[in-house]
């Protein structure tokens, strides 16, 4: 697996103390972007937690999936939770190390007391002596939250006193985007009381031996087990890995289920804990064994040039939004609305876009890491590019023809969908996005409509 190293920069460790009238979480920054451009210890938020222990939880369910890996449980390093100011709410994310689970919790301005944020994204460090004090707090005795250096210290670093240095695997930058575009096709699938979603979470079978993709089926205001994916049923795929919404359990006051429409094969879903002015969403991958980062979602996205210049036009018309409205894009940028979100997907591949399933809509953040190497190193994305520019791809009548190896693929398309002759598409079926010489087939195509475009 190829990795880079993260740097992480901090001014000093982030901790919870004591304070007149209450305790104080101090949430120290590392280098982030904001309106006014790279800083080396952003500051997002100063003000009071509505509900400090459920905020105090939600945050450490948070860093417990970053920390985790659900499938070949070995040893890995953690990277910290990214934050996101939107004005109006703060987002912690973070996400798996085996690139299956991503995790957000969403602080909306309730949970923030009504004051505002500032608006940027950046990492937070979490360390172990935080978490157990986190771990500790019992009550909601007033918590006042800083995320990154308070006013005193603004202006008198001299330079960083805490370093990380974590592996950060190229799947993990593809995963963030993935996750995104699987998201954005989910609907509410189901809705649970919070005395049904404590008794349906704490009967979920736990360990090694859960892994699999589960069924459960909506029934009379909980969630029923089945034994096959009936019509209406929603996919829990390795049940063991909703083991973070256990932290937050006591205050939830509902669980929210999201899905896709299923066809009988294991899809991806969210589960959404909703508690006092938050949210805390869980969204796993097909399979415990089956990363995001493989999907495929993004590729047609990244194939087409068109989408890289929608996407320069589009990126100029982010402002750290907490929604943003694929129509009002498109009549801001003059661009048909399909475009737009091609457009948001492959900003997406750059850690500059997310999805919030509740809201129904993208926001704008920056993920403070080089994500533009998630489509430089995408597997399928440059062995399509070598077989375009070796001249493998055969246009001449349907099907067209791609020469592989030491042999030649037929690939269809029927209603603007590619099949092929391929293994990959004898596995898949389209699942996991278009394989190698599909995607080729594409960008040949494009590029022949460019020029011939360019010829009249």
């Amino acid at each position: 697996m190829t990795r880079s190293v993260q740097a992480l920069a901090y001014s000093r460790p982030s901790a919870l103390e004591s304070a007149p009238g209450g305790r104080l979480l101090g949430l120290e920054t590392s280098g982030g972007l904001t309106p006014a451009g790279a800083q080396a210890h952003p500051r997002f938020f100063s003000g009071f937690l509505a509900s400090p222990r459920a905020a105090a939880r939600g945050l450490l369910a948070v860093a417990d999936v970053a920390g985790a890996r659900y499938y070949q449980r070995i040893a890995a390093s953690s990277l910290d939770p990214v934050v996101t100011g939107n004005g109006d709410r703060l987002r912690f994310e973070s996400f798996s190390g085996c690139c299956g689970v991503y995790a957000r919790l969403d602080v909306g301005r309730e949970g923030l007391g009504g004051a505002e944020t500032g608006h940027g994204t950046t990492n937070v460090d979490v360390n172990n002596p935080l978490r157990e004090a986190l771990s500790r707090m019992t009550g909601d005795d007033p918590l006042h939250l800083r995320v990154g250096p308070d006013e005193l210290t603004v202006t008198t670093l001299d330079g960083p006193l805490v370093e990380k240095k974590v592996p950060l695997p190229e799947r993990w930058l593809r995963g963030f985007a993935e996750a995104q575009v699987v998201s954005a096709g989910f609907d509410l699938r189901a809705e649970l009381t919070a005395p049904e979603a404590v008794r349906f979470l704490r009967s979920l079978p736990r360990g090694t031996a859960s892994r699999g993709a589960r069924w459960v089926v909506p029934a009379g205001g909980t969630l029923r087990p089945t034994t096959r994916p009936v019509p209406g049923a929603v996919c829990l795929p390795g049940p063991e890995r909703l083991a973070a919404l256990q932290r937050v359990l006591r205050d939830a006051t509902a669980l929210r289920v999201y899905g896709p429409v299923t066809d009988g094969a294991a899809t991806a879903s969210a589960w959404e804990a909703v508690l006092p002015g938050m949210r805390l969403t869980l969204t796993l991958s097909p399979d415990a064994a089956r990363g995001f980062s493989g999907e495929g979602g993004v590729l047609e996205a990244l194939a087409t040039e068109e989408a890289a210049e929608d996407a320069e036009l589009i990126s100029v018309l982010l402002a750290w939004e907490p929604r943003i409205d694929p129509a009002e894009l498109a009549g801001r940028a003059g661009l048909p609305a399909e475009r737009v979100r091609a457009a948001l997907v492959r900003l997406g591949t750059a850690g500059r876009v997310g999805y919030d399933i509740a809201d129904a809509a993208y926001f704008h953040r920056e993920l403070p890491y080089d994500a533009d190497r998630a489509e430089r190193h995408n597997p399928r994305l440059v062995a399509a590019r070598a077989l375009l520019s070796s001249g493998a791809v055969a246009l001449d009548g349907e099907p067209a023809s791609v020469a592989s190896g030491e042999r030649r693929y037929q690939v269809r398309e029927s209603a603007g969908v590619l099949s092929c002759t391929c293994r990959w598409w004898a596995d898949y079926r389209g699942k996991r996005g278009p394989c190698k010489h599909a995607l080729a087939v594409r960008m040949a195509r494009r590029e022949a409509v460019a020029v011939s475009g360019g010829a009249r």
